[in-house]
């Protein structure tokens, strides 16, 4: 396989900003959409832009910009990662190139990182403790780590994390927030001891609702004791098996971005449940009221509204379960590939608290669909793999979809979802690009 050699997007406007604006609508981002759109008459222009001939252009949505301008953008140098796009960089955020998430269990160096506020310093972890207390908690106590797991059973479990956020970049109009695109998402090895067995030990009344966390981080503006993010979860989802007070990632202590030394980790439901630099649990009686808890933040319209509608924040529900999603991991977007030769093509794909039921991909712009081979997760909550061989017809630029179905009969959308004030849930069929030579 050899690289695409297909302008980028910026290159074409640096060269002809006019004809580019002719051939393309939207906004002019150094990390153009995946699934942005062209006028109406660009698709004309298509083809010279790419330099081939496109054999399913006939099938192609008006209007679709092809996977191959959606180049990445240089990847930052961030300490413990390797390869990471920098999004923002106070608080830090950065996501995770597909190919990059080829492994059945994402390393380390590889984990997105999705901060709300400042990471602590100077922390040392034989000291740390975690405090659970709250109305409906009856036994409020506090932990040390070693405490935690000389108490508890400790258990490892490969689960998967997702930022509600994630793809939020091709959303139009555009969504304030840290614009993904597909990387915000990871399955690492995580062990610790079942957040449900200190739960209990502490004691849960009768009229316990929703466990909520702090963390250590600290606020960006500086102002002392404001959380910059305390959310949680239900008590039932709390007390799944599966629900983690973790120490260790992929059996090393870890990264301090991604939580170290304690963390939450309640797999299915948007990251920002699964509470980092975890210093305490608090059982409510009532929904958790902690910093972006409340709509609009990480809630969705309960009814679909129109793009760009004001949506009052009554008419608003919290995000839980993710949607079903799939990610084409290898090969990379912008591949030559010998046309007399089949090509692999493999990946992930998640479905929030639900399994994969099949997943599907397309060569042909999603007229047609073939079956992949898939293999189950390592257990509940960790993604599933999936593999196929494709054939192309004949020389030129092709895309290659990937669409996942859930156990519940739900699918990935061929586009964009329905829109909404901040950009989350965007779980539409990702897309390579390959030229068949």
């Amino acid at each position: 396989m050899k690289p695409l050699a297909i302008p980028g997007i910026n290159e074409i406007y640096h060269k002809n900003p006019v004809a580019a604006d002719r051939l393309l609508w939207g906004r002019r981002t150094s990390a153009l959409t995946r699934r942005g759109f062209l006028q109406n008459s660009g698709l004309g222009a298509l083809s010279t832009a790419l330099g081939m001939s496109i054999p399913f252009a006939r099938f192609m949505p008006a209007g679709l910009i092809p996977a191959a301008f959606a180049a990445d953008s240089a990847p930052a140098v961030i300490e413990g990662k390797d390869g990471l796009i920098l999004l923002n960089d106070r608080p830090i955020n950065a996501e995770t190139p597909a190919h990059l998430l080829d492994d059945d269990v994402t390393p380390n160096r590889y984990l997105f990182i999705r901060n709300n506020g400042i990471p602590p310093k100077n922390i040392d972890a034989e000291k740390w403790q975690l405090e659970v207390e709250g109305e409906s908690c009856s036994r409020p106590s506090r932990f040390g780590i070693a405490e935690l797991r000389a108490r508890f059973e400790e258990v490892t479990l490969q689960l998967q994390l997702e930022c509600g956020g994630n793809g939020r970049a091709e959303f139009v109009p555009a969504t304030s927030g840290n614009q993904w695109t597909t990387g915000a998402v990871a399955c690492p090895s995580f062990s610790g001891v079942r957040l449900r067995d200190v739960l209990s030990y502490c004691g849960l009344r009768q009229d316990a609702v929703y466990v909520g966390y702090y963390g250590a981080d600290t606020h960006i503006s500086g102002i002392p004791d404001r959380a910059p993010i305390s959310r949680g979860v239900p008590i039932a989802k709390a007390m799944e098996q599966e629900s983690l007070i973790a120490w260790k990632m992929n059996g090393e202590e870890i990264p301090l971005q991604n939580g170290y030394p304690l963390r939450m980790v309640c797999a299915g439901w948007p990251g920002s449940v699964s509470g980092k630099w975890l210093k305490r649990l608090v059982v409510r009686d009532r929904v958790h009221d902690g910093e972006k808890m409340a709509p609009p933040s990480y809630s969705v319209p309960i009814t679909p509204v129109a793009p760009g509608s004001q949506v009052p924040n009554e008419e608003m529900r919290i995000i839980e379960s993710m949607p079903v999603k799939s990610l084409v991991t290898f090969p990379q977007s912008g591949i030559s590939h010998d046309l007399r030769e089949n090509l692999v093509v493999r990946g992930h794909a998640w479905a929030g608290d639900n399994q994969v039921g099949a997943v599907f991909i397309s060569i042909d712009f999603g007229v047609t669909w073939l079956p992949t081979t898939m293999r189950p997760g390592a257990n509940r909550l960790a993604w599933q793999h999936w593999q196929a061989r494709v054939q192309f017809p004949q020389p030129g630029y092709y895309e290659v979809w990937a669409r996942a179905v859930d156990d519940q009969g739900r699918s990935q959308p061929m586009v964009v979802p329905a829109w909404n004030p901040r950009g989350y849930l965007n779980n539409a069929c990702h897309r390579i690009a390959v030229q068949a030579v």
